[in-house]
């Protein structure tokens, strides 16, 4: 630990306290606030900026400190509290099925660099067990619900954990965040008071879980083909009407863009979670005016799916299929499959909506790069902003800088280990180490102090000996992050950097020299592109909602079957279609989330539509 220390210190030197970047951010299906959904994050806060009150006081005093370091039989050595005999813990970790290189995230060297160092420091052995990326919803409720659940587990659901907290399934967090303060001081330095205690119940003081921090407004993207639009002489798109009109031109102009693979065209791909993949078209729909009482009110489904004006941008998605210009199999495969990138892979999609970064992520796997390889170097994806709302802007909703949501099941033994753990994966050096990786093999820092991503797969480098602390040989490509910038470590942190830069334009510089199949300027467009004309939640906590109790699966399962319905429904039945599923979705939980969210804004608020 002592050798990496030194590296990642070196590195903040270096980059005078800079922001070491990462690839990409988890964004599809990932959370938020406690809203019913799964709820993708933005935000533009800083670690430490949460405007703590006495953010790095102890309020714990020095004899009640020695009396738990004894009853925890901790010790201090060389200012570092630690066991003095050997704690044991479960912690999860993502396991995302990759291709490309990936390897083992048990056998992985990030996870034995990191099981080292913990049991170094801390005296705490940690075995981390397996939590599949996607569908990890349905596996955080099988876990909390059995007995063999990790000690410490981060999910996306808290609606799953609020639920399960009432059937004495989770452990009450408030202690160790507290009387335990002096063991985790980087969390509080990295969360604050605002993320530590956003889900403390006003009436009991309980903690079930802790939010993570989300920063960078990077979200979602619109994209196209540059080389279509360049083979047809075509401006790219920057209404919703010249957006629509490309679409009819890729159609009609298919053989020219494809030859004979002229019916495989696809002007406008879509996915499963169609509020997701299509939200900058459906956002645009929803009026300027909106207050943020509605936005509280009707913002519980994370994909504003009951925003006013949503419904006819649903239409126009519609339109869109019957005439041909949508995937026609896009109902068919879930979130997670491949079938949509293989397809993208072959060069025959026209234009998205994604994951801000979505055509170059993986390296040489990802989808551009792919579809270089198979249809030629000039095949390229851009980024544009094309839909305009009422007044103009091309309106982003972006959440509160929330992520993953920390918690301890009612099965830990070792709070006081897993929350010094929590803590461990907290801390800036950690966290700088394990998103920059070794230079030389994962990251290079350029003459202007940015920092370029490295590809350790690489043909020419793949091979190459690198040397761990304990002796031990890796291969350069054994060094590749199964997640991006290994968040999957860093629960409480997820961004598209680690470690301060001196300033913003150092950092957007080396989050576009993170892509190293892309060039720079085409990530710089990609991320002013993401956050232009972003209007972030308010952050609204009026306590738990009871009527979302069980509901974080149902609603958004139903609501992504009502949009998939709607979508592909006979232009004579989408009113029906429309209609008679968003009635069964109020129903069904859906209003009475509505009146309790009316009746808790309207007792913090009278006569409040919109906060300053």
């Amino acid at each position: 630990m002592k050798k990496r220390k030194i590296l990642c210190f070196l590195l903040a030197g270096i980059l005078a306290l800079g922001f070491i970047t990462g690839c990409v951010t988890d964004e599809e299906t990932g959370g938020n606030d406690k809203n019913v959904g799964n709820n993708p994050t933005g935000g533009n806060e800083t670690p430490g900026g949460n405007e703590t009150p006495g953010g790095n006081d102890n309020p714990t005093s020095s004899s009640d400190i020695e009396a738990l370091m004894e009853a925890e039989g901790l010790e201090l050595v060389d200012g570092v509290y630690r066991f003095k005999e050997t704690k044991k813990i479960t912690v999860e970790l993502f396991d995302r099925t990759l291709e490309g290189g990936r390897t083992d995230p048990l056998e992985s060297y990030w996870t034995k660099w990191l099981q080292r160092a913990v049991l170094e420091e801390l005296n705490i052995e940690v075995t981390y067990e397996i939590m599949p990326r996607w569908g990890e919803d349905e596996k955080v409720a099988a876990m909390l619900a059995s007995s063999d659940a990790p000690d410490v587990m981060y999910t996306y659901e808290y609606p799953a954990i609020s639920s399960y907290a009432k059937m004495d399934g989770i452990l009450d967090m408030s202690e160790f965040i507290d009387d335990y303060r002096f063991l985790c001081p980087d969390l509080w330095d990295l969360l604050g008071e605002r993320l530590l205690y956003y889900n403390k119940d006003p009436d009991t003081g309980t903690i079930w879980a802790i939010e993570g921090i989300k920063l960078g407004d990077t979200r979602i993207n619109t994209f196209v083909r540059e080389d279509w639009l360049a083979l047809l002489g075509m401006d790219e798109p920057k209404t919703l009407s010249e957006f629509e009109g490309m679409l009819y031109d890729f159609q009609a102009n298919a053989e020219v863009l494809l030859g004979s693979d002229k019916d495989k065209i696809v002007p406008f791909t879509l996915g499963s979670d169609v509020a997701w993949r299509a939200e900058h078209l459906l956002g645009s729909f929803v009026p300027s005016t909106i207050t943020d009482k509605q936005v509280y009110t009707l913002g519980f489904d994370d994909r504003q799916f009951l925003f006013p004006g949503i419904k006819d941008g649903v239409k126009k998605l519609n339109d869109w299929y019957n005439a041909g210009l949508i995937w026609q199999d896009f109902t068919l495969y879930k979130t997670g499959s491949t079938e949509e990138d293989d397809m993208m892979k072959t060069g025959c999609v026209g234009s998205m909506v994604h994951n801000w970064n979505y055509p170059w992520r993986d390296g040489e796997e990802g989808i551009e790069s792919v579809m270089k390889a198979t249809v030629g170097q000039q095949a390229a994806f851009i980024s544009v902003t094309a839909f305009q709302d009422d007044s103009g802007a091309y309106k982003k909703f972006l959440p509160m800088n929330m992520d993953r949501k920390v918690c301890f099941p009612a099965t830990n033994k070792e709070p006081v280990a897993s929350i010094m753990y929590v803590n461990f994966v907290s801390k800036a050096e950690v966290r700088s180490y394990l998103s920059a990786g070794e230079e030389g093999i994962t990251f290079e820092i350029l003459s202007n102090g940015a920092v370029a991503a490295l590809n350790p797969t690489e043909v020419e480098v793949r091979d190459k000996i690198f040397i761990d602390e304990t002796g031990k040989e890796w291969t350069y490509a054994e060094l590749i992050m199964n997640s991006p910038r290994n968040i999957d470590y860093m629960m409480t942190f997820n961004s598209d950097g680690n470690i301060w830069y001196k300033d913003d334009a150092t950092s957007n510089a080396s989050i576009a020299f993170s892509y190293p199949t892309a060039e720079p300027s085409v990530i710089m467009r990609a991320i002013e592109h993401t956050g232009l004309d972003a209007r972030f939640k308010k952050d609204v906590q009026l306590g738990d909602i009871a009527a979302e109790e069980g509901m974080a699966r149902s609603l958004p399962a139903k609501r992504n079957e009502i949009l998939a319905r709607s979508v592909t429904a006979k232009p004579e039945e989408f009113e029906t279609v429309w209609t008679g599923g968003m009635q069964d979705y109020l129903n069904s939980g859906g209003q009475a989330i509505i009146d309790e969210r009316i009746e808790r804004w309207e007792e913090n608020y009278p006569g409040i539509d919109n906060l300053g």
